[in-house]
């Protein structure tokens, strides 16, 4: 599967420290330089039938139609299409006019997933979204219209302009528009962000997190009993709409990452992640040398992202797996430190897998530190 990094953005969102600029001055250029990346990287990917192909950032969406084409097409030059491929593209309500709709309908997109966030004006206003509470709603249906079934929404709960009351209202208002697919986060504070100025300075209340608990679990109860499966920590989905790029993160598939910031994965014991600079990243690129460096995963790292990644999702840690891939030392501490993990109840063994309780969900990255090789 490829990931595409599409590193511009309309305006900040005050939470947000993922790499983008604000600036499309070099777009064209970086749109070469991703189709130079594509074609050097080509062989990087044994499975030459993809699965998945995903346009994230950033806000993809901020490119034309055309744009979005001829990347598709850039790939399609080295790879082919599994017949039911999941071609996504992440958008910002604001972007989904009719025109642009009606031009993506058209292309290989058939899955939008749209940074909602809210429903609320407090909110979107305290996240400095680009779009309003209306285009919120209205951007979901415009995208039905089009023909757009296999949809997800972000959903941001636990922000200080929030309680529990409006939180309820995001999700009936999610559940009464037949959303398939939800991925739902609680509000953090990154470093270097505007939100993080705001709190230092008093003029937002920081995130609770009490709150933010109780808002996860009413989430998590709430979909079920509408049909979803809970199937990663912060997703859900109706059967049939799981996330097929997500899914194959999580159960750690080759990838390859395209664009600035972007990581690859080499299914074993290669990761490897380009500059996080637009201006370096087309320079290096124009003259034909990749922008990335590149790790060699050591037994412990394996080790550590096998367990941190597989206990947030219902399908757990296949023991069998790490039997199979580490030391008897590894394995040896690893059986004595989830022994009285077990005992606490915060892990169980279930068909030869390790899991988390859902009802311990909340803390499953602390649950899974715990177990970490240091």
């Amino acid at each position: 599967m490829i990931y595409i990094h599409i590193p511009f953005c309309k305006q900040k969102c005050s939470y947000c420290n993922f790499h983008f600029s604000t600036s499309l001055n070099f777009k064209d250029e970086m749109i070469r330089s991703m189709k130079t990346e594509i074609r050097l990287r080509k062989d990087e990917l044994q499975d030459k039938s993809l699965k998945s192909l995903y346009f994230g950032g950033g806000t993809p969406s901020i490119l034309s139609a055309d744009e979005i084409n001829s990347l598709i097409d850039e790939v399609l030059k080295y790879f082919t299409f599994d017949n039911d491929i999941e071609v996504t593209l992440e958008a910002n309500p604001d972007d989904l006019d009719k025109n642009f709709l009606k031009q993506l309908a058209q292309s290989p997109v058939n899955r939008l997933s749209i940074g909602t966030q809210s429903f609320f004006e407090e909110d979107l206003i305290l996240m400095n979204r680009a779009h309003n509470a209306s285009e919120a709603e209205s951007s979901i249906k415009r995208a039905q219209d089009f023909g757009f079934e296999n949809l997800s929404i972000d959903l941001i709960y636990g922000s200080p302009t929030s309680n529990l009351e409006i939180w309820k209202e995001n999700l009936n208002k999610t559940i009464a528009l037949e959303v398939p697919h939800i991925s739902s986060y609680a509000l953090t504070v990154e470093p270097k962000t505007a939100l993080e100025n705001w709190i230092s300075k008093g003029k937002v209340a920081s995130p609770r997190e009490e709150e933010q608990n109780k808002e996860f679990y009413y989430l998590s109860d709430f979909l079920k009993d509408n049909g979803f499966e809970h199937y990663e920590v912060s997703n859900f989905a109706k059967p049939g709409f799981y996330s097929r790029h997500n899914s194959a993160y999580w159960k750690y598939k080759e990838y390859l990452g395209i664009g600035p910031s972007a990581h690859s994965y080499n299914g074993f014991d290669v990761r490897s992640w380009n500059v996080a600079n637009n201006q370096q990243y087309i320079k290096k690129l124009h003259a034909g040398i990749l922008a990335k460096e590149e790790e060699i995963l050591s037994q412990y790292d394996q080790f550590n992202e096998m367990i941190m990644i597989g206990l947030r999702t219902i399908w757990g840690v296949d023991l069998e797996s790490l039997k199979s891939k580490f030391s008897d030392q590894i394995l040896e501490h690893f059986q004595h430190e989830i022994k009285s993990k077990i005992e606490e109840g915060v892990l169980i063994q279930e068909n030869n897998h390790l899991k988390i309780p859902e009802k311990h969900w909340f803390m499953a990255d602390g649950i899974a530190s715990d177990l970490f090789l240091v």
